[in-house]
């Protein structure tokens, strides 16, 4: 079928299917996605939509199906909140998180108990509070749950971190998955990222490294152990970007100044080049806010910036 024939299927569905449907469209899927959604949103909002639509829908009219235009965890939550009565379903059962996909279940386990071994052989005593980001299977949000730990999102991890810090006076906070946000959050809260956290790597424990390529001594010191995961959209951001930009202004005629604005998946280089970070709803209200003739380099994905680039030039922002 054309794309045209496509979407024509599309609508005529939509409009047999009525109110029993919901077409759920993440931020970074492609426009002619997006075109057919009926709420666009990240992945724990449109998870909070479809909950909210499916328990106040009519007794006569009952939503049956929501298709969550995204990844494989994405869907895993919409189906956690949603009644057992509506189908969630996934377009593409292959789409998948690379950053989910980074910690899996039984690494998490044996991280868990090499991690409390060591500690307790060097005669530490304290909490270890597991941190899992939104963006992470079922099977790591039961586990870090099981665990007396919470599931956080970019908006709410400074939070979420300062409320696992407070558990114990001796409290260390295992994050997973991403790293850089682990990171970033770890540094806002005062932490010396340099000194006082470490990396835990799965895949160099997986080859024979028993703390996954740090040290034991590095895992007493350290207020957070961060898990090796990472975003591969927010990755590609480097620092030298920021310094492009930076140059880019100064030798610009009228001496412009960009404003940097980046999520805070990307590494701690680029967040701490950058002027703003944080979620990508932040991000959104940030651009739909911003005065007329300022100019923004967002460091997101690119079909969100797209799509925030368009509907910002008619209001005379500029953004890339």
């Amino acid at each position: 079928m054309t794309r045209a024939e496509l979407a024509a299927g599309i609508t005529a569905r939509k409009e047999e299917l009525g109110s029993s449907l919901v077409i759920l469209g993440h931020h970074y899927q492609v426009d002619e996605i997006i075109a057919h959604a009926d709420h666009i949103g990240d992945s724990l909002k449109l998870s909070q939509i479809a909950a909210r639509l499916a328990t106040s829908a009519p007794k006569d009219r009952p939503v049956k199906w929501v298709v969550f235009c995204g990844v494989h965890f994405m869907a895993e939550t919409a189906d956690m909140l949603t009644p057992d009565s509506v189908s969630v379903i996934l377009p593409d059962l292959s789409a998948g998180c690379s950053m989910a996909d980074m910690a899996n279940y039984d690494d998490t386990v044996a991280a868990w108990n090499s991690i409390h071994e060591s500690l307790a052989a060097q005669g530490w005593r304290g909490k270890v509070v597991p941190i899992t980001y939104v963006n992470s299977t079922a099977a790591i949000k039961a586990f870090v749950g099981a665990n007396g730990g919470a599931c956080c999102t970019s908006s709410n991890a400074d939070k979420v971190f300062a409320w696992a810090m407070a558990q114990d006076k001796n409290a260390k906070v295992l994050f997973l998955p991403d790293q850089h946000l682990g990171r970033n959050t770890a540094a806002k809260f005062g932490i010396d990222v340099a000194t006082e956290t470490c990396l835990y790597d799965p895949r160099r424990a997986n080859k024979g490294e028993e703390f996954g390529g740090a040290t034991p001594e590095q895992l007493l010191r350290s207020k957070a152990i961060l898990w090796a995961g990472h975003c591969s959209v927010h990755k590609l951001f480097r620092p030298e970007h920021c310094d492009q930009i930076r140059a880019d202004d100064a030798s610009h005629p009228e001496h412009r100044r960009t404003t940097i604005l980046v999520h805070p998946e990307c590494c701690k280089e680029v967040v701490d080049k950058s002027d703003l970070a944080g979620s990508t709803e932040y991000i959104i209200t940030t651009i739909r806010e911003a005065p007329i003739g300022s100019y923004w380099a967002v460091g997101t994905e690119v079909h969100l910036v797209n799509r925030l680039a368009r509907e910002a030039k008619e209001r005379g922002v500029h953004v890339r």
